[in-house]
């Protein structure tokens, strides 16, 4: 597609929805032209000051059918109503085989996805590890850019390399569902070393008392971390919420914005985006360096190589040697 830079940037500083979603899609694409457009889009939105808007980034995420839609389409409500504007970037698992995603969070956000201060765009994660796309981050910065003062991640779910949302977000909720006590051993202590508000959904109905020893244990469990020197005392902290029936968001919301509130007044707001800009900008180098194992000359190499390990001719080490050696030839797998 052809891209006029010029005319997105002052679309989405208008605030135009559709000139965002191109933008989106633009900065998801992986071809070489589009990928240079992406960038120079960014650099154009960042402004004479260098510095673009800053939304508050909330990541968000949670076991498999805790209800993170149903507490998404609730609390971005609330938001709204308060007269906020609100963007969803809700990653849908992609196919491993066939690289496709359902993308269904706007059938099950209905009410939400039709609010004129909402903006929901559910993107594959492409099997991204952790399970946010890897250009989820470019999408919060055009957010960010169109205005919209809070930006919900919803990533996919709890996974050993789902701390890679905290690298894009301000905040990390995890949500999480009442269960038995053995249900504590089952979230990573790393998911829970990067919490800083863990929610108990569906604190309703039958479920309430469940709920509300859920919580303790959870409660119990924060109190045995170190104590983290971006937090305030208090935190990092569990609580009860019912996305069905809407009770606990605004105490909820009202928690988060007292610890954004204090990370910013206390320095460590930008010392965090700092450290996330210089974490995205390494990664953009590993991910450059991988992305020349797809020229066709280094996957003939790596058939070559891979039949030699696989016949006993060579080790594994020293085929990899082999193979890295070639990237780094000058010229040797242009084209």
């Amino acid at each position: 597609m052809m891209v006029d830079i010029a005319q997105l940037e002052r679309g989405i500083v208008k605030g135009d929805r559709r000139a965002l979603s191109r933008a989106i899609t633009l900065v998801e694409s992986s071809r070489a032209d589009h990928r240079e457009a992406a960038a120079q889009l960014i650099e154009a939105l960042k402004g004479e000051s260098g510095a673009p808007r800053q939304a508050l980034r909330i990541g968000l995420s949670g076991t498999p059918g805790v209800g993170k839609s149903t507490f998404i389409e609730g609390f971005g409500g609330m938001l709204t109503a308060q007269g906020l504007r609100v963007a969803v970037l809700a990653v849908d698992p992609s196919s491993a085989r066939s690289g496709g995603s359902i993308l269904g969070d706007k059938t099950r956000m209905d009410l939400l996805s039709r609010d004129p201060n909402a903006f929901i765009r559910p993107s594959p994660s492409q099997t991204h590890l952790g399970g946010v796309g890897r250009r989820s981050r470019e999408a919060v910065a055009l957010c960010e850019a169109a205005g919209f003062d809070i930006v919900l991640i919803e990533t996919v779910g709890v996974g050993q390399s789902e701390t890679v949302v905290a690298e894009m977000s301000d905040l990390f909720v995890l949500l999480l569902a009442p269960a038995g006590g053995d249900e504590l051993q089952g979230v990573k202590r790393g998911i829970m070393e990067i919490a800083d508000i863990i929610l108990i959904n569906k604190a309703d109905g039958d479920l309430k008392a469940a709920a509300n020893r859920t919580c303790a244990d959870y409660s119990g469990a924060l109190r045995l971390l170190r104590k983290r020197p971006q937090d305030p005392d208090g935190f990092p902290k569990a609580m009860m919420v019912s996305a069905l029936e809407n009770s606990g968001l605004e105490t909820a919301w009202g928690e988060m914005q007292t610890l954004a509130d204090w990370r910013r007044e206390n320095g460590h707001w930008d010392a965090r985006r700092a450290s996330q800009a210089q974490y995205w900008f390494e990664e953009e180098v590993r991910q450059g360096l991988l992305a020349q194992l797809h020229t066709p000359n280094a996957r003939a190499a790596l058939r070559d190589l891979g039949a030699q390990v696989a016949d006993g001719k060579t080790t594994p080490a020293i085929a990899a040697r082999a193979l890295l050696d070639r990237i780094g030839a000058r010229g040797a797998f242009e084209g």
